[in-house]
Parts: C-alpha cells; sequence; structure tokens
C-alpha cells in the first residue's frame, strides 16, 4: 500500500525542493504484522519495571505459637500474653489481620523479558511501514489531514536548528503543528497515585523526528510537547508504535531516509549495520483471500462442466449417507443392496411391505356404495 517510486522532499519553508525526490527505501514494503509488534511492545515494555516486593519479614514479627488441638480452637497460631485485645488473635497467615500476604512478591521475580533478535527486527520493520500508510496513521489519530506526503521528508537544514522558535516555525511550515496542537489540548492531571510520584500530567504523543546526525536538532525540537526524536539507526519500537499500535507519524531528514537502506537492507541485499539480515517478504503478492477466492479465475475452475466435474466430488466435501454416488464410491456394495430393495430380492423387506399393504387393505374397507356397485355389475 505504501509503495511508490519516490518520495517529494520539502524544505525548511514547507515548500517542494525542485527536481529533488529520494527512492522509497525497501522497509516501507515490509508485511504489516499488528499480532507481531503487539507481542514484541508488550515483551519489551516489560524490561522497564523496577523489582519490588514487600518486606522480608512483613507480617510475621510478633511471637505467637499455636495452642495446638483440644481447645476447640483452629490450630493457627496464636499471640500469647493477656489483658489485651492482641492476646490470643491469629497471627501470621493470610487469612489473618496483621498476617503476612500469601506469596509475597520477591525482588527476585522474572521482571524482564528475553525476545529474539529476528522478532525484533522484524517488528520494527513493520512499524516503519506502517508509518507510511496514510490511513493507519490518521487511524491512529494524529493530525495529518494538511500535510503534504507520507512518509514526511523534510531537507537535512534542518538537522542543523538549535532554537525551538525555528523548530515550532518548521512545523507550522509543514502544517503538522495541528498534531502538536491535539497534544497541548490533551493534557490532563493522571488518575492514579502517579500524581504523587513525579508523573503529574498525561497527554497525548505527537511527531517523531528521526535525524541522521544531531547539529542541534535535538535542542530545537525537546521543548515541544508530544514530540520526541530518536537517530536513524537507533530506532525502537517504543517509539514507532506507542502502546503497540502502529501509524506513528514521524518526520524524516533526508539523510535519515536515505540510511534506511543501508540500516535495513532489503529483500535480497543483506543490510550494513545487522549483520546478515534481510528484509522478511510477503508469502502473497495479494493478501486480499476473499478477492482470490471469488475471482473469475478460481470459481470457473471450481464450476467447471464436464470431465472435469469429477474432479469436483473430490474436492468438495459431501455426506455419503445422502449422496449415493459418494456413498458408492466408498462402499460399492452399497449399489448392490439398493438394487435389491427396488427389486424385492430381500424377503425381509419383501415381507415387511406385504404385511404393510395387508394392514392397509383391512384398515378401508370398501363402503357400502361401492359393494352395491360391484354387484349390480356382476348381476
Amino acid at each position: 500500500m505504501a509503495a511508490r517510486p519516490v518520495v517529494s522532499i520539502f524544505s525548511s519553508k514547507g515548500d517542494k525542493v525542485d527536481s529533488s525526490a529520494v527512492p522509497l527505501p525497501s522497509v516501507f514494503t515490509t508485511p504489516i504484522r499488528p499480532d507481531l509488534i503487539q507481542f514484541v511492545h508488550k515483551n519489551m515494555a516489560k524490561n522497564h519495571r523496577q523489582p519490588y516486593a514487600v518486606a522480608r519479614n512483613a507480617g510475621e514479627q510478633t511471637s505467637a505459637e499455636s495452642w495446638g488441638t483440644g481447645r476447640a480452637v483452629a490450630r493457627i497460631p496464636r499471640v500469647g500474653g493477656g489483658g489485651t485485645h492482641r492476646a490470643g488473635q491469629a497471627a501470621f497467615g493470610n487469612m489473618c489481620r496483621g498476617g503476612r500476604m500469601f506469596s509475597p512478591n520477591k525482588v527476585w521475580r522474572r521482571w524482564h523479558v528475553k525476545t529474539n533478535t529476528n522478532q525484533k527486527r522484524y517488528a520494527v520493520a513493520s512499524a516503519v511501514a506502517a508509518s507510511g500508510v496514510t490511513s493507519l496513521v490518521m487511524s491512529r489519530g494524529h493530525r495529518i489531514e494538511k500535510i503534504n506526503e507520507v512518509p514526511l521528508v523534510i531537507s537535512n537544514d534542518a538537522e542543523s536548528l538549535t532554537k525551538t522558535r525555528d523548530a515550532v516555525a518548521l512545523l507550522k511550515a509543514l502544517n503538522a503543528y495541528a498534531d502538536v496542537e491535539k497534544v497541548l489540548a490533551s493534557r490532563k492531571v493522571r488518575a492514579g497515585r502517579g500524581k504523587m510520584r513525579n508523573r503529574t500530567h498525561r497527554q497525548r504523543l505527537g511527531p517523531l523526528v528521526v535525524y541522521a546526525t544531531d547539529n542541534g536538532i535535538t535542542r530545537a525540537f525537546r521543548n515541544i510537547p508530544g514530540v520526541e526524536l530518536t537517530q536513524v539507526s537507533r530506532l525502537n519500537l517504543l517509539d514507532l508504535a506507542p502502546g503497540g499500535h502502529l501509524g506513528r507519524f514521524i518526520i524524516w531528514t533526508q539523510a535519515a531516509f536515505e540510511a534506511l537502506e543501508k540500516v535495513f537492507g532489503s529483500t535480497t541485499v543483506a543490510s550494513e549495520q545487522k549483520s546478515n539480515y534481510t528484509l522478511p517478504q510477503s508469502i502473497l503478492s495479494n493478501a486480499d483471500i476473499t478477492r482470490i477466492i471469488n475471482s473469475a479465475e478460481i470459481q470457473s475452475a471450481l464450476r467447471a462442466k464436464g470431465p472435469a466435474k469429477v474432479k469436483r466430488s473430490y474436492t468438495q466435501k459431501k455426506n455419503p449417507l445422502r449422496n449415493r454416488a459418494v456413498r458408492v464410491r466408498l462402499n460399492p456394495y452399497a449399489q448392490t443392496v439398493a438394487r435389491n430393495e427396488i427389486l424385492g430380492v430381500n424377503k425381509k423387506y419383501t415381507n415387511k411391505n406385504q404385511k404393510t399393504k395387508k394392514l392397509i387393505h383391512r384398515a378401508k374397507p370398501e363402503s357400502a356404495s361401492k359393494k352395491f356397485v360391484t354387484l349390480l355389475k356382476s348381476d
């Protein structure tokens, strides 16, 4: 969907650079795998967790001992002493007041998860390919209705910006500042304990700026709300698909966009930065299976007439209890049984049919009028 020959380059004033275009890197033709991206993103997000646990002796800081049997009470350990309401109370158990929890958290729990390198590379390449599909970027909530192209590539002059006002002017010239305004309007106070832990506010994410060389661009964009920056050789799935959702709005510099071919390579040429890595290739050139099945070529083969009709019985499932041809193919003797039933060779069925005829004859005797007619005819 995102594959096309070249991509235009825009200047810092928002104008298209004359006679300047960049061939679309091969990474934008990678199969888009939402399932793989969500799986890898979930595993990578676990690696940011900090281990936590309860105190080693929590709930067991009391001298309690079981009373044993014979006192008509449970054998749970009980606090000793007297003269206070605490004396005689159950202790230690997870069902007791002031007791420990069941299976308390330990710091040696398996907090971090290792993910296969090939899976991470596939997920990153797929997320980059999804960023080049306009419908996916818009469905993620980015305001890109007025920008010129997706993917959006700007000239290398942007890497030398050092002032925030220049970066804001660049975004406004590219009609990409609407996405930043969306971030400003979404800023809200966090609903939870996190507001006490140095993360009072929460807000949406804006565009991701990818550069090749930092000549001051990080200083220019770092104070704009929602805007994030990353180097093209350090593309991270957590930045490309926040929350595991495809379609991040990415602004590429020309040098970073051209470097994608070296970073990921292609389906036939290995990457220069990743050892022995080539991009995955789609098994199907057209993934619309419904359209393939309903095509004229497939349907003509399924509904063929003449000699090809014999093959259809092997490919399509038919019930042998209802279809005589399939039943005979499974059991050739079934044809003989059916013929004998018709001819009355089988005495069992013949006697049964004769008895049935007699019963019908007895149940419906001739009426008096019919008897009178027969007598007249006999006279």
